[in-house]
């Protein structure tokens, strides 16, 4: 059973905290992980570019000459593909790219993750982030302490304070426990995690 340290928000050690073996020290599924994190991108595709064919285009209805007697090849419209400024053959349109995997398979990518964090010990857990008022700087100071790269953080609820005073920071996103995701986690290098989101997570995985 993983056991970390649990910290105020001066770094100062002030328990310990024992972890679930059924999420937090789960053998890495590489499969999953990669099969979710295609699934979150692909989602968040907008899917609206677009080309126009040749019957999208305006003008060209008459002939540009006749069929025979030129020289010239054969032509029935200017804006034929074959014509600067025709129509786009097979180019994209507006589509969907939304799909979902098995929820079984999206819980072990999840899973897979948060091991992968307490392995490489790149997770914090922090007592709480106690900020009286919206201050960007205190905030910032707070995750200094723990880590200089790219940083999660992740709350037990709804915290206006935490949230306000973290959306300007370029390196560090804040999650409710709800919004945990793979791609997140894979893709900031430290995840700290408030003591009572711990419980949240571990109830979620289990269920």
């Amino acid at each position: 059973m993983p056991v970390l340290d649990v910290y105020d928000s001066e770094k100062n050690k002030v328990d310990e905290i024992n972890l679930s073996d059924d999420v937090f020290a789960v053998q890495v599924n590489e499969n999953a992980l990669y099969e979710v994190v295609k699934m979150q991108m692909a989602n968040r595709r907008q899917g609206t570019a677009s080309t126009k064919t040749r019957s999208d285009i305006r003008g060209g209805g008459k002939k540009p000459w006749r069929q025979k007697g030129t020289g010239r090849a054969r032509a029935g419209t200017s804006r034929s593909p074959l014509w600067r400024g025709g129509g786009t053959v097979f180019g994209p349109h507006p589509r969907n790219f939304t799909y979902r995997v098995p929820k079984t398979m999206r819980k072990v990518a999840l899973r897979s993750a948060l091991s992968m964090k307490v392995q490489e010990e790149q997770m914090v857990v922090l007592r709480d982030l106690p900020l009286e008022e919206i201050k960007t700087k205190k905030f910032k100071e707070v995750i200094d302490r723990f880590s200089t790269g790219k940083v999660l953080v992740v709350v037990d609820g709804r915290n206006e304070i935490l949230e306000k005073s973290s959306r300007n920071l370029k390196n560090v996103k804040l999650l409710r426990t709800e919004g945990i995701n793979v791609y997140d986690l894979l893709e900031y290098d430290t995840l700290v995690v408030l003591e009572p989101s711990i419980k949240q997570i571990e109830g979620a995985m289990l269920s």
